[in-house]
């Protein structure tokens, strides 16, 4: 098999190629003078199983023209089949019509992938599972959990750990790392009053003399988090931290949560990190590399991939 990596994270492909012990299949991805993506693939592919590397994080549309013209590019290359891994697919949460004359972008973006030649698609917490119905080829949706998991129990008494979920929306994620690790589970009740801001409004559970741990799979203003962890705080609870996959952290959202009584943001390198949140205190990055090689490995043998998460 070959792995080809784009722009949008190669520290972790080239993670993902040292689980594997496998190089990155030469390939240039550059830009014309008009900023058109250009893709030359320099290895021979042919009737190779391909895994192309690449999330559609900021710039997300860089990004996904970058990930279907990789794709375009394998398929006239004559690849037997071509995975597209996405650890972070972009346009996720917009999955559904919110209001009148509104798009349902994450399955224009699957259609997107589909028709650019893709055979499977491997990616990592989407945000919402039936986002795996929008592809029209078999797509497996990994779960970080085992992962927020082994490191919880290694910093943490879990007997006294409570997991939290922010809202009522990631319950079920929240419930599932609640179950893996044998804590009980609370729940933020919030209010939106207006895109990007969030009202705690109440605490369903107690979270007295708890240390509590916020899941989920997005963190992008920061705010939902950072008003979680007050509220918990003035409920009772000892420590507040945060467990998420997908570290957007968009506009001034690292600055947030440095200044925020979180005890700590943990997030994986789905997203490559930025400068700002390498040099944050209380802002740590673990990664999933392990996770998708594995799942890499088996697509690749005809294993079971869900497996994994038995």
């Amino acid at each position: 098999m070959k792995l080809v990596s784009g722009n949008s994270n190669r520290p972790l492909a080239d993670a993902i190629a040292a689980y594997l012990n496998l190089p990155i299949t030469q390939c240039s991805v550059r830009r014309f003078a008009d900023m058109e993506v250009f893709v030359e693939i320099q290895e021979n592919v042919r009737g190779e199983d391909v895994f192309v590397i690449q999330s559609t994080s900021f710039p997300a549309n860089d990004n996904l023209m970058e990930l279907l013209i990789i794709i375009d590019a394998l398929r006239r290359s004559s690849a037997k089949r071509v995975t597209a891994v996405i650890p972070y697919f972009g346009y996720a949460r917009q999955d559904r019509r919110t209001s009148g004359r509104t798009p349902i972008s994450a399955k224009l973006v699957a259609n997107l992938i589909t028709n650019a030649g893709a055979d499977r698609v491997l990616t990592a917490d989407l945000h919402a599972g039936q986002i795996q119905g929008f592809f029209d080829i078999p797509t497996d949706n990994l779960f970080a959990a085992p992962v927020m998991t082994r490191d919880i129990k290694e910093r943490y008494d879990t007997s006294n750990v409570m997991v939290v979920s922010p809202d009522v929306g990631g319950v079920v994620r929240a419930r599932a790392l609640a179950k893996r690790i044998g804590a009980p589970l609370a729940i933020v009740d919030k209010r939106r009053e207006r895109p990007g801001e969030s009202e705690v409004m109440n605490i369903i559970g107690d979270v007295s003399g708890r240390d509590c741990i916020l899941v989920d799979d997005i963190v992008d203003s920061g705010g939902t988090l950072c008003n979680a962890g007050e509220a918990l705080l003035e409920s009772g609870a000892v420590s507040v931290a945060a467990y998420i996959t997908h570290g957007v952290l968009s506009g001034g959202a690292v600055a947030r949560v440095s200044a925020s009584m979180l005890k700590e943001l943990v997030i994986t390198d789905s997203i490559q990190a930025t400068e700002a949140v390498r040099v944050a205190e209380n802002i740590r990055v673990m990664t999933i590399a392990p996770l998708i090689g594995e799942a890499i490995g088996r697509t690749a043998s005809e294993e079971s991939v869900s497996s994994l998460f038995h």
